[in-house]
């Protein structure tokens, strides 16, 4: 699979507000996790490759309006205890460009907004074997 990266909800940018939102943020929600978009899963082969991924720490996947992403739930290196950023004036660029727009804080994005999603492996596979009627039978054929 290409994968493509990306931040979920940072593709847009607005002018920083004043105050800026994230002021008030005590968790940095933002920095601690990002997504990774990857191509539509389609075939078999295609989800046990995602099942894979998703049978690694803290990995969860979801499909929304924009497609299919992996959820990686690690928080950023750089973030200071207190929820401050570390790196703050020499950070990539793509923080720099961060919005609020659509702050799961604020509850505005989140996983109401997937169309599928999967917190793991156990869920993905459930839905592999509704989506194949011969899921079973292949994943023995593979042994």
């Amino acid at each position: 699979m290409r994968l493509c990266y990306r931040l979920r909800a940072m593709s847009k940018k607005i002018a920083v507000e004043s105050p800026s939102p994230c002021i008030k943020c005590t968790k940095s929600w933002c920095c601690t996790y990002f997504t990774q978009q990857i191509d539509t899963p389609r075939s078999r082969e295609d989800f046990d490759v995602l099942l894979w991924q998703i049978s690694h720490e803290n990995t969860e996947a979801y499909k929304d309006d924009d497609g299919w992403f992996l959820l990686m739930t690690n928080p950023c290196n750089h973030l200071l205890p207190n929820g401050d950023c570390g790196i703050y004036e020499v950070r990539p660029k793509i923080c720099r460009d961060h919005s609020s727009d659509n702050c799961e804080k604020d509850g505005l994005a989140g996983e109401q907004d997937f169309k599928l999603y999967f917190k793991d492996y156990t869920a993905l596979r459930k839905y592999c074997k509704k989506k194949f009627k011969k899921w079973d039978r292949w994943e023995k054929k593979k042994k």
